[in-house]
């Protein structure tokens, strides 16, 4: 199909949204992001939808909620039933190609069977990458399951795999999808190994204020974690820079994003699958195409937008299979319907539900002695009430406090609604307590909720 634009995914593991400039983050960790987004189109409010490794992937390549699709936790396969991204671009002449990181296979840590790889052709990744590479040994598979040593420190290295399959495929319509394991933590030591000389240039910074507040491992691991989101920034520019020597930057769209954030051991015992803001929010911006000059978009977009998105973009027919709508409808379309909240899943550590608007977060969640089949309950506790305006770093639990009845029932129907849409129809509990005190909400708070009542259709 003549003029179909190139795709290049750049996307990163377990990264913050604050970690860029654009969002205050005074360190400028992300100049080649911040200038990319600022030049194209920037999505300030971008969420995730599962704030755990595998079940996010799960989500982007297949366009569907966790629970859905059947990967609600790690450790489970991408479903066959569904027809993956990368067939759908297959399909319309693309040249599809995978590195990195993929989480989604069968079994075991490294080689990923074809039948396995979500339809994609030319394959670089390892299942587990952050089991079988550290720092500055990267160990991926070929097409042929033969194991692949790349030199250099490892977000390197698979920029420079994903620099040479540019040049290789420079003549035909490519789809890359580029996984990198970093900024997430190595398991095996529990630390951010940043390249050599990147911890110490970033020790003892600036600390986001939830960090700063709450603990948790942040003095011990924040500068590393830094170092390596520096790393992956000179890396993003490292590939652009390759597009335009290349001549392929007036017809390539680069998309940003990260499967889910990280909260360094502030919510619970490790660094995601909380409903914060440190887990769910992550940056994200497209350069390219027709998202050159979009700007800064409010919306509040979800991870499960980005499928959708991908395929409009290169002119491939959106599945009504897909539970997300194109971002290119508010882009280019600009009077389209969007939603006025996005809807999230926790697992592993709970079983839970959310939703996020505007100005208020409201979780709940499977009580321990909950029966739960398929990653669902059939009852949920109120967990988490935080409004955002008062309180933008959740310090300030709600959910018990009795003025806020109201706006906890307008957030619960808002859940109903989106857990009706994706099958479920539990029963949601008030928290186990109330308490009453000062806080007062006003009828008008109430009333500003609202309701969309677009949750199963799409605009395109």
């Amino acid at each position: 199909m003549p003029g179909q634009p190139n795709i290049v995914v750049f996307f990163t593991d377990q990264q913050r949204w604050d970690c860029s400039g654009l969002h205050g983050n005074p360190l400028d960790l992300m100049p080649n992001f911040d200038r990319l987004a600022q030049a194209g189109t920037h999505v300030a409010n971008f969420f995730t939808c599962q704030p755990v490794c595998g079940p996010a992937r799960a989500c982007i390549q297949t366009g569907q909620y966790a629970t859905v699709n059947g990967s609600y936790r790690n450790g489970i396969p991408l479903t066959k039933s569904v027809k993956p991204l990368a067939e759908h671009f297959k399909d319309a002449g693309y040249r599809t190609g995978y590195i990195g990181k993929w989480h989604l296979a069968q079994t075991g840590h490294g080689a990923v069977n074809e039948e396995d790889r979500g339809g994609y052709r030319d394959w670089l990744a390892a299942n587990v990458l952050e089991f079988t590479s550290h720092d500055y040994h990267t160990a991926l598979y070929n097409e042929d399951n033969a194991e692949v040593e790349l030199p250099g420190y490892r977000s390197d290295a698979m920029v420079d795999a994903g620099i040479r399959y540019i040049n290789e495929h420079k003549e035909e319509p490519f789809f890359l999808f580029m996984s990198f394991i970093e900024p997430h933590h190595q398991n095996h030591v529990d630390d951010y190994p940043a390249p050599d000389g990147y911890r110490e240039r970033y020790a003892n910074r600036w600390v986001p204020p939830d960090l700063a507040a709450l603990g948790g491992s942040t003095q011990r691991h924040l500068g590393g974690y830094y170092g390596m989101v520096k790393r992956l920034d000179e890396g993003l520019g490292r590939i652009t820079d390759a597009l335009k020597s290349l001549q392929l930057d007036e017809n390539t769209i680069v998309v940003f994003f990260s499967d889910h954030g990280c909260h360094f051991k502030t919510r619970n015992a490790e660094y995601k699958r909380s409903c914060h803001e440190s887990s769910l929010r992550v940056p994200c911006m497209f350069h390219g195409g027709p998202f050159a000059g979009g700007g800064r978009r409010d919306e509040l977009v979800s991870l499960i937008d980005l499928p959708p998105t991908l395929l409009d973009v290169a002119g491939i027919d959106v599945p009504d299979s897909m539970h997300g709508q194109s971002l290119l409808s508010r882009v280019e379309r600009t009077g389209a319907d969007w939603p006025d909240h996005v809807y999230f899943e926790t697992s592993e550590a709970e079983t839970g539900r959310g939703v996020r608007t505007e100005r208020w977060k409201y979780h709940v969640r499977a009580p321990e002695d909950a029966a739960v089949v398929d990653g669902k309950s059939d009852v949920y506790e109120e967990s988490f009430l935080y409004d955002l305006q008062a309180d933008p770093y959740e310090l300030a639990n709600l959910v018990g406090i009795e003025s806020y009845g109201g706006i906890r029932s307008g957030l619960r129907e808002k859940l109903m609604e989106r857990l009706a849409f994706v099958g479920e129809t539990p029963e949601i509990a008030p928290p186990p307590g109330t308490r009453g005190g000062q806080r007062m909400v006003a009828d008008s708070e109430v009333a500003s909720l609202g309701f969309s009542h677009n949750i199963p259709g799409r605009s395109r």
